[in-house]
């Protein structure tokens, strides 16, 4: 008999984030993939996104779906076209987009999304890395073509992304500015900000203006704000506002979405034109090859992510979800697997 596994898992997009605990088989893997023994798993927002169905424009899953993005683990198979990890390597990775299921105790996953971990991180640290990390060097590398000698500013950049964010920024020669809430001052400035604005007494708008690039993580209720202080010809990219015409035609997607994308970004590309401002949006891919490269910056910086200070079994999970849809987490919400 097959063995089997407990994996959180929904049946069908719901607006109530909720999950169950099933027991399924253990996946088979194909030539090109690792089994995973998953140590730690991350809930991000993209989670209650999936959930809900918001995303499926972007990616539809089948169900029952095994949910989950990120993870940290070790290796206890691999496919025979695998030749770069081996049985027994820690490894963490952002799951391919079309096959997730990071909250389950083993995970199939591709080889070409995955990388060693960090030396300097626990798996729970390294299991809240993958995901930001990858955004933030795909939205600097990729979005913005970041230049160094440029200023970008990070509103709402004191958390998890901001973290690793900064560091990646500094490296690239870039002037870091970031606004966030008074207790990650000193933590963000140690990690390479120029400068930090606490939104609670002080107004970025006010503050600020000449900027070449913004990465916004508010979302579009901060749009008009991040467009004023950006100078003509400067890029401004969202993690949450939502994609457009040039995320679509970039994303190769077929017409049709590329269509719906162009109509519900109209809005947004119309405000950044009149500024003379390009507005991308970023959906964050699995990258093996840049996780490495990431993995040297985090182990060269000494950068743990910050972490909620309770850890949850995967028999939490639906407590887990809670908290990241509906409460300020203090650092990334881990489910974490504990030895049998």
């Amino acid at each position: 008999m097959q063995p089997r596994m407990k994996a959180a898992q929904i049946t069908k997009y719901s607006k109530k984030i909720h999950a169950q605990i099933n027991d399924i088989p253990i996946p088979q893997i194909n030539d090109n993939e690792v089994l995973v023994r998953v140590k730690a798993a991350a809930i991000n927002p993209l989670e209650t996104l999936i959930i809900t169905g918001s995303v499926k424009l972007i990616q539809h899953y089948k169900f029952p779906l095994t949910i989950g993005n990120e993870l940290a683990g070790i290796i206890v198979k691999v496919g025979k076209n695998v030749t770069r990890f081996h049985v027994g390597d820690a490894i963490y990775t952002r799951l391919p987009l079309e096959k997730i299921g990071a909250i389950a105790e083993y995970a199939a996953v591709d080889a070409s999304a995955i990388a060693l971990m960090p030396k300097n991180l626990s798996y729970v640290e390294a299991a809240a890395s993958a995901l930001v990390a990858l955004t933030a060097y795909q939205g600097l590398y990729e979005e913005l073509k970041a230049q160094p000698g440029k200023t970008l500013f990070i509103p709402g950049g004191s958390g998890s992304f901001g973290q690793i964010a900064v560091p990646i920024a500094k490296t690239m020669g870039l002037k870091v500015i970031v606004s966030g809430n008074s207790e990650w001052r000193e933590r963000t400035l140690e990690i390479g900000a120029d400068q930090y604005i606490d939104y609670r007494t002080e107004s970025y708008v006010h503050l600020l203006s000449n900027v070449d690039y913004v990465i916004d993580t508010l979302g579009p209720k901060e749009f008009d704000n991040e467009l004023s202080i950006i100078k003509p010809g400067g890029k401004l990219l969202s993690l949450r506002t939502g994609p457009n015409k040039r995320y679509g035609k970039e994303g190769k997607f077929p017409f049709w979405k590329q269509k719906l994308f162009s109509i519900a970004g109209a809005k947004y590309d119309h405000k950044a034109k009149k500024q003379d401002v390009e507005y991308h949006f970023i959906f964050v891919r699995s990258d093996g090859t840049q996780l490495e490269k990431i993995t040297k910056i985090i182990e060269e910086h000494n950068i743990i992510p910050p972490i909620h200070p309770t850890l949850f079994s995967i028999d939490q999970i639906n407590e887990a979800l809670e908290i990241v849809a509906n409460r300020r987490p203090k650092g990334k919400v881990i489910i974490e697997f504990k030895e049998k």
